[in-house]
């Protein structure tokens, strides 16, 4: 590593010009956070004439700073009308709604930006010092791999719902079944789409999460409302407190970790990270009972998570010119219509562009950290609004977020349908999260593998041949064949202790 480069860099951060829009870039992506439908892909897109005009390292951090700006707006929402505008935001929506609900919104959204700063200030660490090595070895990981790893998203979409297993699998089939909605990638031919040419594109995750979520809360909120009348919600400590901090702690941690590693693979690793850190925090918890219902963990977790998948995400793209995501393929060509080429050059070429956009997120980090705290109580007053106003606000801002993605009124029916959906899943007890999760990996899956069986030729044991996707899937097949085996010491157990006080009668 340059030291001298990495100073030169942080002193070029510091310049006010820079300074400027990198505020900039944070404050526009907390805003397109917070409203879901537009996404930081498609601001870039509708910022990027801007940039022809301004320096390139200038117009990258502004850039970069609406991607990782994006990831917190998009938690507010998600917490306080179980809004979740980025997929990697739906699994903030089982506890953060469920606390805010408590009266702690506050709370959860204070151990949201906590917990962001930390997964994301630790990932530009690692992407301080270890960019290329990482990089290195996120080219192991081709099709195989990115459908083994996705299967074993799927399989932890099981452990995340708050409600039966059962019908959290259930619903993750349907999820799946609805990702194949549309055309087949590789013949051409159309699935499921009833001669519509509106489906011929297949269906967007915000329609689905914006019905399941946002539609389908307000039609049960409404019937809830005409059974009994329910007292306004109170609103508590707008901080986190000591043992808060000190509970989720262990979470912010190892959803660091995991964010880091799984957000330098293409194709949903800030989605599978904030998967992966929930699954794990349950897992790791001796009352899982409490996810789902309010647990600080489940917060603190994904939101780390995700937060620091989104700064690792950057690992690939400047290091080795591979996009990770949607929004990091918009970054690609600014870099290039700005005559900059993302590789393994770029650090030699121009170092100014590589340290000055990794330096700048230290610092746009801590601006996201100032200016989200303070706005917390601001954020958390929505709770006080009257359900009569807020219910068709939030209506609003869903049809809004909903139309702007295709410009298309039939989006907008389809949403409502999955509200209805929604709402009569939430009647029968089923948990729509596993559903949505499972619709986002489901992609991955099918055009995963069947890439991989190309290159293998049809044999699928060639899944187990390769060292990452056959330890990926020994994992998946041990996490399933645990309930099993547990289950079995435990009758054998049950059976082994029936029997013994015949035995001593006997005796």
């Amino acid at each position: 590593m340059d030291f001298t480069a990495f100073l030169d860099g942080f002193a070029l951060v510091v310049e006010p010009k820079n300074l400027l829009y990198c505020l900039a870039g944070v404050l526009i992506g907390m805003i397109i956070g917070v409203l879901p439908g537009l996404g930081p892909a498609a601001t870039i897109a509708i910022l990027l004439p801007i940039t022809y005009t301004i320096d390139p390292v200038s117009a990258i951090i502004m850039l970069a700073g609406i991607y990782y700006g994006a990831q917190y707006g998009g938690t507010i929402t998600s917490v306080l009308l179980r809004l979740p505008g980025e997929a990697s935001s739906v699994v903030t929506v089982f506890d953060g709604f469920a606390l805010a609900k408590q009266g702690k919104a506050g709370t959860a959204l204070g151990i949201a930006a906590i917990g962001s700063f930390v997964g994301a200030t630790i990932s530009i660490v690692g992407l301080t010092l270890l960019a290329p090595v990482v990089a290195s070895v996120a080219l192991d990981f081709g099709p195989p791999e990115y459908a083994a790893l996705a299967l074993l998203g799927v399989l932890l979409v099981a452990t995340i719902g708050s409600g039966n297993k059962l019908k959290a699998l259930i619903a993750g089939t349907i999820g799946l079944l609805l990702a194949t909605v549309g055309r087949d990638s590789f013949s051409g031919a159309s699935r499921f789409t009833f001669d519509s040419l509106q489906l011929a594109d297949g269906i967007d995750f915000v329609v689905v999460a914006m019905g399941l979520f946002g539609v389908g809360e307000i039609l049960y909120n409404l019937e809830q409302r005409h059974r009994k009348v329910q007292p306004p919600t109170k609103v508590g400590n707008v901080w986190p407190s000591k043992a808060e901090l000190k509970q989720s702690s262990g979470a912010i941690g190892r959803g660091s970790i995991i964010g880091f590693v799984l957000g330098v693979l293409p194709g949903g690793g800030a989605v599978l990270s904030s998967i992966v850190a929930y699954a794990t925090e349950k897992r790791r918890s001796k009352t899982p009972e409490r996810f789902g219902r309010g647990a600080i963990e489940g917060v603190a977790a994904p939101e780390t998570a995700n937060n620091a998948a989104a700064t690792s995400s950057f690992i690939p793209l400047l290091t080795i010119g591979l996009p990770a995501n949607a929004t990091m393929a918009m970054l690609f060509g600014a870099l290039l219509i700005l005559g900059v080429s993302p590789g393994p050059q770029l650090v030699t070429e121009h170092p100014d562009v590589f340290w000055g956009v990794i330096n700048s997120m230290y610092i746009g980090n801590i601006l996201l950290l100032i200016l989200s705290i303070p706005l917390v109580g601001l954020f958390v007053r929505i709770l006080r609004v009257r359900p009569a106003i807020l219910a068709p606000i939030t209506a609003l801002i869903t049809i809004l977020g909903v139309y702007t993605i295709n410009n298309s009124v039939f989006d907008i029916y389809l949403m409502v349908a999955f509200g209805v959906i929604g709402y009569l899943m939430k009647k029968a007890g089923f948990d729509p999260g596993p559903m949505v999760l499972a619709f986002v990996l489901g992609s991955i899956i099918e055009s995963s593998t069947r890439r991989s069986l190309l290159i293998f030729g049809g044999d699928a044991t060639g899944f187990f041949t390769r060292p990452i996707s056959g330890v990926i899937l020994a994992i998946f097949i041990l996490l399933i064949a645990l309930p099993v085996i547990r289950h079995l010491m435990s009758a054998r157990k049950a059976k082994a202790e029936s029997a013994d006080p015949a035995e001593k009668v006997g005796v």
